[in-house]
């Protein structure tokens, strides 16, 4: 009998294919990178290799004396685990075991609706997030709530950038958040100009892991650390911030606006001491309704403040005659007829007259002479029509383009071209600098966490437009325009009492969406463009405002009351040799120092403490450290009280009134102007509401 077992040649042939698969595929695996589209040396050392992330802390931003104006801090989402899974044993619960005492315990602290909270703690859920309020809360917070002993509360902790003052200067800071990758993101102002700088360089922690992710002992570590960002000091000046910011408000509190901006800077180095405007926002809370920084992104005919530059061109090409006389009222160009801002003139009169009343006619007639390509030259060497490349993004151009003789008159009066506040800023420059135009900046230097100086801001001379004898005669025209007897030059209502203002003003009308220009009423870009003192000039100021529904003198008061703040903070108006050194007072810091002591100090050297809220330790101040403020001024101290009490301010001033508010962060109304008679809140009541505050006198 034949066993024999015949194996069919296919079967044979079969095998030696399934192994011939098997070892290429064998070979491709071991010589290639990636299979199936996956890396395999990457996978390999996933499952044996840990990677922790060294998070980089972002830098800080500062004022021009250190104070803190953005900074990271930390913050956290209170969390309820709700799963009785959780607890071991009666006597240490580790879930929320009492629903209604939990719930309103923590309501109030987190200023969370008791009923949302309930059933957000009575969902069938193994934990759960108290948000959005209970996000993002503060460690005075945290502590808090910990005090309250509650089972099954806990926290994650987690950073934030946080902006201690608010919507100060927000524009120029702008603000940062977290991306969704966790990552801190500079998006607007300074914060994203220099997020790259601000962000620094995360580092890694890697080691070799067991199955279960913990180490191996005795095993190499690779470890990169984190490169923190770097620090920026700003060239603001905050006491000198809180006056505009102040200011600004007081202005929009009585008079209906489209927007207002204001800006100072330092005359002789062209650094950005202050700038505010409204409508502005919070970048805590990220209440934008504009993302465009008024500084560097509004574009508008300027309107009779470029009188300035065109006057100065033609005094500089000797075509300019002050006392030369001509007839005022109106002027027909190219079938155009140009008129005075009041239609009628002032008869014949001289040119030097014409600038102080502001008048269209001599600035045409001036213009005339000068041809197109010489004015069109000033304006480009003086920066008009291009960036100032100040360190904000959104910097726009505006334009200075004339053709006809018709846009050769209107340009020089500030119509049919456009302009930012920066690039006025920069041209006023040639008049507290010989002629010569400075680069505005606002970064004062930039520091490592060494506090090693990568960076530091500097005066950068440009260009050389007017000799020294034109400057000292439109400083004169200038000074005349606010400070001469005439009761019909344009600026008599900028004129102040504590150091001399000189400058010129501006109103233009806009085109509307149908490309037309604006007529009658309100609708019209109000400016002013001044300098400091005049003999020696410290300081520019520019003031614009759209559609006021108020009169020049508004904007005037405004003006002045910063002029005048100023000068009363640096002494302006007193020469050095006749300082009485023993009216001032330089504050310290009394950050987290007991208020008792605090306020007992402050009248030792005869200054009047306001203290906020009845806490025992001071959080907040101002005016900041290390500033010189005048016997018997205010001094505002903000306490850990997580009340905002109301404080008796009988007999106040608005500005003071405004200062209070803005410090203590509430919505307020005032009625009236001289000092304060009454308020819808009584002294030491809490405040739940807008305050009311009634003025009289």
């Amino acid at each position: 009998m034949n066993n024999a077992i015949k194996i069919n040649k296919f079967f044979v042939i079969g095998i030696v294919l399934l192994f011939g698969l098997i070892i290429g595929k064998m070979i491709y695996v071991s010589a290639s990178t990636n299979i199936d589209g996956i890396n395999i040396k990457e996978f390999a050392l996933s499952r044996t290799t840990g990677n922790k992330i060294l998070y980089a802390s972002r830098g800080s931003i500062y004022d021009c004396s250190g104070e803190v104006l953005a900074e990271n801090v930390n913050s956290y989402t209170v969390i309820a685990y709700l799963d009785p899974s959780r607890t071991k044993s009666d006597k240490n619960p580790q879930h929320v075991v009492d629903i209604e005492n939990t719930a309103d315990a923590i309501a109030p602290i987190i200023e969370m609706d008791r009923t949302r909270l309930v059933n957000l703690l009575s969902r069938d859920s193994y934990q759960v997030e108290l948000g959005p309020e209970g996000r993002g809360i503060s460690e005075l917070t945290k502590e808090k709530i910990e005090k309250l002993n509650l089972s099954g509360i806990d926290f994650i902790k987690e950073s934030k950038r946080y902006y201690p003052y608010g919507s100060f200067a927000s524009y120029i800071i702008g603000y940062a958040k977290k991306n969704d990758d966790g990552k801190i993101v500079g998006e607007m102002g300074l914060e994203s100009y220099y997020d790259e700088q601000l962000s620094g360089e995360n580092g890694y922690y890697k080691y070799q892991k067991d199955p279960y992710g913990y180490k191996i002992a005795n095993t190499p570590v690779q470890e990169k650390k984190a490169k923190n960002g770097y620090n920026i000091e700003l060239t603001l000046d905050s006491n000198i911030q809180m006056y505009l910011e102040n200011a600004v408000n007081e202005l929009t509190s009585n008079y209906s606006t489209d927007w207002v901006t204001v800006t100072v800077a330092d005359a002789k180095t062209g650094a950005i001491i202050g700038s505010a405007s409204n409508p502005t926002f919070d970048p805590n809370k990220l209440n934008i309704t504009n993302y465009n920084n008024p500084l560097v992104a509004y574009t508008y005919e300027p309107g009779s403040t470029m009188k300035i530059f065109s006057f100065a061109s033609s005094i500089e090409e000797e075509l300019y005659n002050g006392s030369e006389t001509y007839d005022s009222g109106k002027i027909t160009v190219d079938d155009y007829e140009i008129k005075d801002w009041n239609n009628t003139g002032w008869g014949r009169i001289t040119y030097d007259v014409g600038f102080t009343y502001s008048s269209n006619v001599a600035a045409t007639l001036l213009a005339q002479k000068l041809k197109k390509e010489k004015l069109l030259d000033y304006y480009t060497k003086l920066g008009f029509g291009q960036k100032t490349g100040v360190e904000l993004f959104g910097e726009m151009k505006g334009k200075v383009n004339f053709m006809y003789a018709s846009e050769l008159a209107a340009a020089s009066y500030g119509q049919g071209i456009t302009i930012t506040p920066i690039q006025m800023i920069q041209a006023l420059t040639t008049l507290t600098n010989e002629g010569i135009t400075i680069k505005p900046y606002i970064v004062k230097k930039i520091t490592d966490q060494n506090n090693k100086t990568i960076y530091e801001g500097k005066k950068q001379e440009l260009n050389k437009v007017y000799s020294k004898s034109t400057i000292e005669k439109i400083i004169d025209l200038m000074d005349l325009t606010v400070n001469g007897d005439d009761n019909l030059a344009t600026g008599k209502v900028y004129e102040t009492d504590k150091v001399r203002l000189i400058g010129k003003t501006g109103t233009a009308q806009y085109t509307s969406e149908t490309g037309e220009y604006t007529k009658n009423g309100i609708r019209n870009i109000r400016s002013f463009a001044g300098i400091f003192p005049k003999d020696d000039p410290e300081y520019i100021i520019y003031v614009a405002v759209k559609d006021l529904d108020g009169t020049s003198s508004a904007i005037g008061n405004m003006t002045k009351s910063i002029v005048e703040s100023i000068a009363k903070y640096k002494n302006l108006s007193e020469r050095e040799s006749n300082k009485d050194e023993t009216k001032y007072v330089t504050l310290s810091s009394y950050l987290n120092k007991k208020v008792n002591d605090v306020t007992t100090k402050l009248k030792d050297v005869n200054l009047t403490p306001i203290v906020i809220g009845n806490g025992d330790t001071v959080i907040e101040q101002y005016p900041l450290k290390d500033k010189n403020i005048i016997i018997n001024s205010k001094v505002y101290l903000k306490t850990n009280s997580n009340k905002k009490c109301m404080i008796d301010i009988t007999g106040w001033t608005k500005s003071e009134v405004i200062t209070l508010m803005n410090f203590i962060g509430v919505d307020y109304e005032i009625n009236g102007s001289g000092k304060v008679v009454n308020t819808n809140i009584e002294p030491n009541q809490e405040i739940t509401e807008k305050v009311i505050i009634n003025m009289e006198g």
